[in-house]
């Protein structure tokens, strides 16, 4: 399927994949002028946050008035999080807090002003800000994804942003965080999911996903492995299962004239996406899925060398405690999904940013901040050592292009699609995961999960 975005997206990688090797990112670590403090929001299993990080903050008078305001505002499940009393506020999530903490400080130094960093877990953010911002309990600069963008601007809660270097950003990153023509964030880096291998238990790429599957159940057979393939599936999951459905020609929504998505037209149930849930009953029955294995599994199992292959994104390789691929020290190879049945898996392809609220008092700072700081090849490569995720800026790609997990992302990202910001992809998930899980479950048939869902997916759309 031809795409607007698509083809921008690989434009853009054709040309930074010459780029030169990485340097490492250096900080600040200046120790005047900012407060930054941690605000642990509740846990959960979501695959995207890596590396657990001990912030101090480094101004003894305002750390200690930051932390006993935010000690009385530590959020449980039914009372929210409350704005730190500081000059500028930013909610980010541990990875991103590690890796912004001694820009915050020097932020905060050069202009004479206090700063705070808390941390909450990255699927809590938006929520807690949605919650808060308009009571003015809610930051001035949130960390999130571009796909927030529906929810957020259709109720007012970012600001738009006059980004004047917008050029010297990959062009996929810029569209993914513009919406209705105008730019919503700073983005920060672009990430998708590829097929990672053993390249000890499989020293070359399968040239089709028959081949993946017949050497994944051969190696589990012979007992070389536990797990064929490691791909996360307890709880079900769409996100990781899109490129796999897609290879049959099936679009969670279908796709007009200029690259975006048309809500009214839903893709689970057409002729293609009811072929790819049969073939996940398929994968079920043969051992390929297994419906118990969870993202800690998925890592675990790939990294100590007892999985012949797992689908999944950077921060499985990058993290490092609880230790992904990288640091356990398995050889390993990042390459792209190879085709099923003759069809190309696209993946999502998923930006993340900096954004402003529309509710900010110091919505000038705010801008200075995510223009000046996050803007910088500096803070992206920072960023990009921290959680893994190709930078956006493209001097940072430039720094980074030859390290081999960029390449392989990267091939991967070309044939991907961009996540749905539109507010509908809100209504999908749920019944989504839900016809997955019955399908993992062996429970009615993989066509009447799917057509129960899309029904239900539809319903959901037409209620708002």
């Amino acid at each position: 399927m031809k795409r607007h975005v698509l083809v921008m997206l690989m434009m853009v990688l054709a040309v930074i994949a010459t780029a030169c090797a990485s340097d490492d990112a250096t900080t600040d670590d200046s120790s005047e002028g900012a407060a930054v403090e941690t605000t642990d929001a509740p846990e959960d299993d979501v695959a995207t946050e890596e590396e657990p990080a001990e912030e101090e903050a480094t101004e003894e008078e305002a750390a200690t008035d930051a932390t006993e305001d935010d000690a009385a505002a530590e959020p449980t499940e039914d009372a929210p999080v409350a704005r730190a009393d500081a000059d500028l506020v930013i909610w980010a999530d541990e990875t991103r807090v590690q890796a912004l903490e001694p820009f915050v400080e020097q932020f905060g130094v050069d202009n004479g002003i206090t700063v705070a960093l808390q941390e909450l877990e990255f699927d809590e953010i938006r929520s807690q800000f949605s919650t808060a911002a308009p009571a003015g309990e809610g930051p001035d600069i949130i960390v999130g994804a571009h796909d927030w963008l529906g929810e957020l601007v259709t109720n007012g809660l970012v600001a738009p942003i006059d980004l004047a270097n917008a050029g010297e950003y990959a062009e996929v990153a810029i569209d993914a965080m513009t919406y209705d023509g105008q730019l919503y964030g700073v983005p920060y880096a672009i990430e998708n999911i590829a097929l990672v291998r053993n390249t000890d238990l499989v020293p070359d790429a399968p040239a089709t996903f028959e081949e993946l599957e017949q050497i994944a159940l051969d190696l589990q057979s012979s007992g070389d492995v536990e797990i064929g393939l490691a791909l996360q599936a307890d709880a079900a999951d769409p996100y990781h299962n899109y490129p796999l459905f897609t290879a049959f020609g099936a679009s969670v929504f279908a796709v007009n004239d200029d690259g975006t998505y048309n809500p009214d037209e839903l893709g689970l149930d057409t002729p293609e996406g009811l072929a790819a849930a049969e073939q996940f009953g398929a994968w079920v029955e043969s051992g390929l899925i297994n419906p118990s294995i969870t993202y800690d599994v998925m890592v675990d199992s790939f990294a100590s060398g007892n999985a012949a292959f797992a689908i999944t994104g950077p921060w499985a390789v990058s993290q490092e405690d609880p230790p992904g691929f990288r640091a356990q020290g398995v050889n390993y190879a990042v390459s792209p999904i190879p085709s099923i049945q003759g069809g190309t898996p696209e993946p999502f392809v998923g930006v993340q940013g900096l954004m402003i609220s529309s509710f900010s008092e110091q919505g000038l700072l705010a801008q200075t901040f995510v223009q000046d700081f996050i803007g910088t090849e500096e803070v992206q490569l920072a960023l990009f050592e921290a959680g893994g995720r190709p930078p956006a800026l493209l001097a940072a790609f430039d720094q980074v292009a030859d390290d081999p997990d960029v390449q392989g992302f990267g091939e991967s990202g070309q044939n991907g699609a961009p996540l749905p910001a539109i507010p509908e992809m809100g209504s999908v998930w749920t019944a989504w995961t839900d016809a997955y899980e019955l399908i993992y479950d062996q429970q009615g048939t993989p066509t009447e999960n799917f057509q129960a869902a899309a029904d239900q997916i539809r319903n959901l759309i037409a209620e708002g």
